[in-house]
């Protein structure tokens, strides 16, 4: 008699990736980088993130990146859900006060629905589910330049911080890491451009392996700084659910308003995964000068939503993976594909 192997059912979002990130979570919680260890994973992280734009500027054309600045509308869209939509949802928390959460944790959220998008999981994810990666790479560059001085000026209105947050050197910064490996592999393309195009399977690695490296760096910088010791776990789990409605909201805003607005399906996903994400990466130094000695606690709002939207996308991004199967004949598929703006 032959036996039947047991399978889970089809419906559980069991994937080997996001097994990989709760892996990496837990990794980060008992063996911290710290010191010298902490300095080397953030390099590493830093420069897989530099080598990720490079491999993108080496597969996309010039034309598709010129294709992907002509989408005016998508950006516009991508910041409003940053900009607007977020800090409205975050301005209405106050009302959470203080019975479901701290002063403190409040002003965690509102300044974690201050910061810009993140740029390369938003980047990754999107091309994970087959969207359009050059509007993705566009709209998550934009808010982050925008973010360096939109942040700061919305933390002084609603947070009662009046000092600067915006230098040139943060300027240079995602000048260094984002814009110029992506140059640099546009220059390279017409030499290596083929090669990464035979082979797919090297930037789906590069993908996956800098978010895990981003998610071990930031949770042992938290698990470092012991920021996890300052709240109690009822207030914890009330922001963990706080965030968890707030991340469901602005997927849903994203996806469906940009579906209202008239955008095909792999704009709707790069406006889904740029438009509801937040930048660990940026937040953290603006929260530093913005916070001074309480820059800890106010990123712990943002380093869960972090975890927490990174986790959430990766099944959302293996599902709409399997969209365009779907919509490949029809009248359907010629919608979506269709230029906006």
């Amino acid at each position: 008699m032959s036996r039947r192997t047991p399978r889970l059912p089809s419906w559980l979002p069991v994937d080997p990736y996001i097994m990989a990130l709760i892996g990496t979570v837990v990794l980060a919680a008992l063996l911290p980088a710290s010191g010298t260890a902490a300095d080397v994973a953030g390099g590493a992280s830093t420069g897989a993130v530099a080598f990720l734009f490079f491999l993108y500027g080496a597969r996309l054309s010039t034309a598709e990146a010129v294709e992907g600045l002509k989408h005016w509308r998508l950006h516009l869209t991508v910041l409003a859900c940053t900009f607007v939509a977020f800090p409205l949802l975050g301005l209405a928390s106050r009302g959470l006060v203080p019975y479901v959460l701290t002063p403190q944790l409040q002003s965690g959220l509102l300044f974690l629905c201050l910061v810009p998008s993140t740029i390369q999981s938003s980047i990754a994810f999107t091309s994970i589910a087959r969207g359009n990666v050059p509007a993705a790479i566009c709209a998550g560059s934009f808010s982050s330049i925008a973010g360096i001085f939109v942040t700061p000026l919305l933390a002084a209105a609603f947070l009662g911080n009046s000092g600067g947050g915006f230098s040139a050197d943060a300027l240079l910064k995602i000048g260094v890491q984002l814009l110029l490996p992506f140059v640099a592999g546009q220059l390279l393309r017409r030499w290596i451009g083929g090669f990464l195009t035979r082979h797919k399977k090297i930037l789906g690695l590069v993908d996956r392996g800098s978010i895990l490296l981003v998610v071990y760096t930031a949770f042992s910088e938290g698990m470092v700084a012991g920021i996890w010791h300052q709240v109690t776990p009822a207030r914890l789990g009330a922001l963990l659910a706080v965030e968890a409605v707030l991340l469901a909201t602005m997927l849903a805003v994203s996806w469906y308003g940009a579906k209202r607005l008239g955008f095909g399906r792999e704009d709707r996903i790069a406006i889904q995964f740029a438009g509801s994400k937040k930048s660990l990466a940026s937040g953290l130094p603006m929260a530093s000068v913005l916070f001074g000695a309480q820059a800890s606690l106010a990123v712990l709002p943002l380093m869960l939503f972090h975890q927490m939207q990174l986790m959430v996308c990766a099944v959302i991004a293996k599902r709409r993976a399997r969209d365009p199967l779907e919509d490949a004949s029809g009248s359907a598929a010629s919608r979506e594909t269709a230029p906006v703006g």
